[in-house]
């Protein structure tokens, strides 16, 4: 699945990793929604996630982990699309400092950089994602996480809009239904991103 240049997209000082609501509560033991804990566990998002996280820092690829919470008090709480909702009825509160908001364990490092969400689907919108990222010289994101139905294609589509090359390991991101996931990558997502795999970006890191 990997193109020729992909060594050259995802090499140090051009490249990061950004690992979308991988999260406790997203995809964690305290995820709320079961479909799509149990579609990214049969994708095995957590263990290529923590390959490549692996991976990148033995590179020095910055690990960035984009986190999804809600300020107390649901101060600035969206309710403009069913999904927020949905997400409350569920027990969502995700609240800073809370167990669901962490990063899965397995995932996560220390030195490892965590940008939480406050509002909004895509961490790229209008928090400082963007300008850290330019800060730093990266023009290659590369991403993994949940979900292929929203969050994934929002950040992607985000990215690719702020002129940066979007690289994206298909078999570390999930959606729900299963099948409709695939549909995205293959109709939507391919026509922006390189698609690849994990271990396709652990040998180019490792290279």
């Amino acid at each position: 699945m990997a193109g020729p240049d992909l060594a050259e997209l995802v090499r140090p000082g051009r490249a990061a990793l950004i690992l979308q609501e991988v999260q406790n509560g997203v995809v964690g033991e305290e995820a709320v929604f079961a479909d799509l804990a149990s579609a990214a566990a049969s994708a095995g998002v957590i263990p290529r996630a923590s390959e490549l996280a692996a991976a990148a820092r033995a590179a020095g690829i910055p690990v960035v982990h984009a986190t999804a919470e809600n300020l107390p008090g649901r101060f600035g709480w969206n309710r403009n699309a069913r999904l927020f909702g949905a997400a409350r009825k569920a027990g969502a509160a995700n609240e800073p400092g809370t167990a669901s908001v962490r990063p899965v364990p397995s995932v996560y490092a220390e030195g490892d950089i965590v940008l939480p969400r406050y509002h909004g689907l895509s961490p790229m919108a209008d928090g400082q994602l963007d300008a850290l990222l330019r800060n730093t010289g990266i023009t290659t994101v590369v991403l993994a996480g949940v979900s292929l139905n929203v969050a994934i294609p929002n950040l992607a589509f985000d990215a690719v809009n702020r002129s940066y090359q979007v690289v994206i390991a298909a078999d570390a991101v999930a959606g729900t239904p299963v099948s409709y996931g695939e549909e995205v990558l293959k109709n939507s997502l391919a026509l922006v991103a390189t698609l690849t795999t994990a271990g396709d970006l652990v040998t180019a890191w490792s290279g």
